[in-house]
């Protein structure tokens, strides 16, 4: 096992391997400095990133973070690598591969054509390197379309996902927010309610009216309770109306069993789903989520940074072909993203790094309120992702998630971004706010009126 090495003034730094050089080229991070495994100065951050940027990308197929023996996920990544697709970049260091992918004539033909090749560490170590500016650049340039009624991905486009959670799964309550997201063009993504109860029963009642209000109204959309993964595939076996599969998943063998998750369940569920045949122009039936810390918080890092472990857990994504992937950056905390300035570069990392993957991603712009951060710092988020080309976002009443207890974005935000930057919803779901007359002569969705609300119901048959 190699020892990383680099001379800056005076003092020559040494790093034992590659996962403690990754470790210590990483972005200040609460999470790393938790686990003890974080530069200990900013002068040693700075000789690590030199270093890491000499790195031949090879040296990931070789020097691998968890052992190939004990964890799956590292077999997973080793065993599907595709070495053609590798190849135009094999011969490349980190900070080589790093000016690669921010030239002129790379696009996003040659990036779809890459990412097979491409190992989450070889990602996440570019990511390393890189400053904001160039996530976004680069991101922007990535494309990833998916479909299942809707398509998303497509340029110009911007999803989102509706979340009308309720503390108490109250249906009335979650229907009412559900009809003001969708007078706010909100939910082309999926409607996707967090249960509160995670029981079969329970879900599957929540299942029957996603999929009721769908058909009353006839919205090109898809449905998901985002329920555990052995959950959703007893509500198949019960002939239940469900859309999409829901998994959080983490980086590492050990983290995913603490989800009570393995990669060959994912696939079973993915087949389970594809089983209903209720796509109309698309079959991918998994959404995944994922999120900075989670492997550190079960314990289960391996002495990997979080960052670095956050980036293996789209390995696991990508190995079911997802309709839908996003971090919830801010959720886990300011133990592992302390304030703004982390949550920020975390969002625009994770983003990055899943598309270079080849991931449709989408990110839960969001906060605890015990971290330092406020609405201000979402709205930069927000504002920077829009610029990344983001698959999709997410929307809760107010910004304000009363059943996880957590701060997102508001409906009006979401529209207030797609004006800014000229985005519209996926081409289907604008077909039918056309078809319910809510958009204005510009095809834009201006802010919801009676009239509006009135057409809404009448067509539901409520009116």
């Amino acid at each position: 096992m190699p020892i990383y090495t680099y001379t800056l003034g005076s003092e020559r730094h040494v790093f034992d391997d590659l996962k403690t050089l990754l470790a210590c080229a990483s972005p200040r991070r609460s999470g790393d400095e938790l686990a003890g495994i974080a530069a200990s100065t900013d002068e040693r951050r700075v000789a690590a990133r030199l270093a890491l940027a000499e790195v031949p990308l090879r040296a990931f197929l070789d020097d691998v973070l968890i052992p190939y023996e004990s964890d799956e996920v590292t077999r997973l990544i080793l065993d599907t690598h595709d070495a053609a697709a590798f190849a135009p970049v094999a011969s490349l260091t980190v900070g080589e591969f790093r000016e690669w992918l921010l030239s002129y004539p790379v696009e996003a033909e040659t990036l779809t054509r890459v990412a097979p090749g491409l190992t989450p560490e070889m990602v996440a170590a570019v990511s390393k390197l890189m400053r904001n500016q160039d996530l976004i650049a680069v991101a922007a340039k990535c494309r990833v379309v998916t479909a299942f009624r809707t398509t998303i991905g497509l340029e110009g486009r911007l999803s989102s996902r509706l979340q009308p959670n309720h503390p108490t799964d109250d249906p009335a309550g979650i229907a009412a927010s559900t009809l003001d997201g969708l007078l706010f063009g909100i939910g082309d993504a999926v409607i996707g309610i967090n249960p509160a109860t995670d029981n079969l029963p329970a879900c599957m009642k929540l299942m029957d009216m996603l999929d009721a209000i769908r058909q009353r109204y006839d919205i090109p959309t898809q449905s998901c309770v985002l329920t555990h993964v052995t959950t959703s595939i007893a509500a198949i076996e019960q002939g239940a109306p469900l859309d999409l599969v829901f998994q959080s998943v983490a980086g590492t063998e050990a983290a995913n069993k603490g989800f009570g998750v393995t990669i060959a369940m994912l696939h079973e569920a993915r087949e389970a789903a594809l089983s209903m045949k209720r796509g109309t122009v698309g079959d991918h039936v998994m959404y995944l989520e994922t999120g900075q810390g989670s492997a550190l918080s079960a314990g289960a890092h391996h002495g990997v940074d979080q960052q670095t472990v956050e980036v293996r857990a789209y390995a696991v994504c990508r190995a079911v072909r997802p309709l839908l992937v996003n971090t919830v950056v801010g959720f886990i905390g300011p133990e592992y993203l302390y304030d703004s300035k982390q949550i920020i570069r975390a969002g625009l990392e994770d983003h990055f790094c899943g598309k270079l993957l080849g991931l449709p991603m989408g990110v839960d712009v969001c906060y605890t309120n015990h971290a330092e951060a406020d609405q201000d710092d979402m709205d930069s988020l927000m504002l920077l992702l829009g610029q990344a080309g983001v698959n999709f976002v997410i929307g809760v009443p107010g910004a304000d998630d009363i059943m996880l207890n957590y701060q997102s974005l508001s409906y009006h935000d979401i529209v207030s971004l797609r004006h800014l930057l000229h985005r519209q919803p996926a081409p289907e779901f604008q077909a039918w706010l056309e078809r319910m007359d809510m958009l204005d002569s510009r095809g834009r969705l201006p802010p919801p009126t009676a009239p509006a609300l009135n057409r809404l119901l009448t067509a539901g048959g409520i009116g």
